[in-house]
């Protein structure tokens, strides 16, 4: 039987979001519901309510999230009621290229529920990232659903579902940061500091954290940062090579996504080094670079898709180094939150003194 619940929704472009009264059909084939307990806020949900994703709109925010799966679709097979779980936007299909070739981190086709959820008066939701989880509860794709240990914090665990994977990913998985590199990361908010944390996981012997703000930038030293450098006052380019010898770091993420921030990942690398792109552009955004640099100074170039994950490898090892007191991902929730303060969250990110507020059912 569908149920009626409350929910965080962007009607039109920039206009604050409501609280509305939602309705979640019963899983069909290949689905589940899920009762949500945290929720991260994150950049990627305010991009949505201004319109920077697409126009579907009215759009059911939220996608950072943990909680326990209530029920399940005919031929559901990977969660059952009961299970804990973190909601992933990268639910593989197991047929598509990528998946064919052993790579289903690149699957090429993911997917989300079939069914929508809708408001009351039977407007069709358009559930941010395929997972809408501002919500008590939300439908999703059962493969969307990767079981951890229930010992961990929601409010922590659910921020794997996005932002603090694609940092760790962006160092661990993409850059392949190894024992002894140096590595800069440019841009410190949740996904930059979670680079970090990456980092230093990897076991890094240098980490440069690279930003405008000194408060992001003492947070990225509580978190691993080895050095720091304010590229406000200070050209990060020839700083970065001051502090590797001058040779420029063996990896360089840019958490930024600028055309003039990339210019100075690829300019502090070392020769031969990786860059890796895990900040967003937008899509006017345009990159001028010497065709002759590209060639010359060798290395790799890469973007990194949600840290390039395979959730169901990813979310349950990250969880154990949590449970282990390895990876502090309680240091990411800068504060918990009702869900009707998702809109003074979306404020609070323009002032760069959160990492993450999360909402807490």
């Amino acid at each position: 039987m569908a149920q009626q619940v409350q929910g965080v929704i962007a009607r039109a472009k920039g206009a604050p979001v409501t609280i509305e009264t939602i309705i979640v059909p019963d899983p069909g084939p290949g689905e589940a519901v899920v009762k949500v307990q945290a929720c991260g806020v994150c950049h990627t949900d305010l991009h949505y309510r201004e319109g920077g994703i697409n126009d579907e709109f009215p759009f059911l925010l939220g996608h950072e999230a943990a909680g326990v799966v209530e029920s399940v679709g005919e031929g559901v097979t990977e969660v059952a009621p009961g299970d804990y779980v973190i909601l992933n936007w990268r639910a593989v299909c197991g047929q598509c290229r990528a998946c064919l070739r052993g790579r289903p981190q690149y699957c090429f086709n993911t997917h989300n529920a079939k069914q929508k959820m809708t408001l009351t008066d039977g407007t069709e939701l358009s559930p941010a990232l395929g997972i809408g989880a501002f919500a008590e509860k939300t439908l999703v794709a059962a493969g969307q659903c990767t079981k951890v240990d229930p010992s961990a914090s929601p409010a922590a665990a659910g921020l794997l579902g996005c932002g603090v994977m694609a940092g760790l990913g962006a160092a661990i998985n993409t850059g392949e940061v190894g024992r002894g590199d140096s590595v800069a990361v440019i841009g410190c908010g949740g996904v930059g500091n979670a680079a970090v944390v990456g980092a230093r996981l990897a076991g890094a012997a240098k980490i440069i954290a690279v930003d405008i703000d000194d408060k992001k930038l003492e947070t990225a030293r509580s978190l691993g940062a080895t050095h720091t450098v304010n590229s406000r006052s200070t050209d990060a380019v020839e700083a970065v090579r001051e502090l590797t010898g001058g040779f420029g770091a063996d990896v360089v993420i840019d958490a930024v996504g600028r055309p003039e921030t990339y210019e100075q990942a690829f300019y502090a690398r070392d020769l031969a080094g990786t860059v890796v792109l895990v900040g967003v552009p937008t899509p006017e955004m345009r990159l001028d670079l010497p065709l002759l640099d590209v060639f010359g100074r060798g290395g790799s170039l890469k973007s990194s898709w949600y840290g390039d994950c395979l959730p169901s490898r990813d979310f349950p090892m990250l969880i154990d180094l949590y449970l282990q007191g390895r990876l502090d991902l309680d240091a990411f929730v800068t504060e918990t939150i009702a869900l009707a303060d998702v809109e003074k969250a979306f404020e609070r990110m323009h002032q760069g003194d959160v990492l993450r507020s999360v909402v807490v059912f």
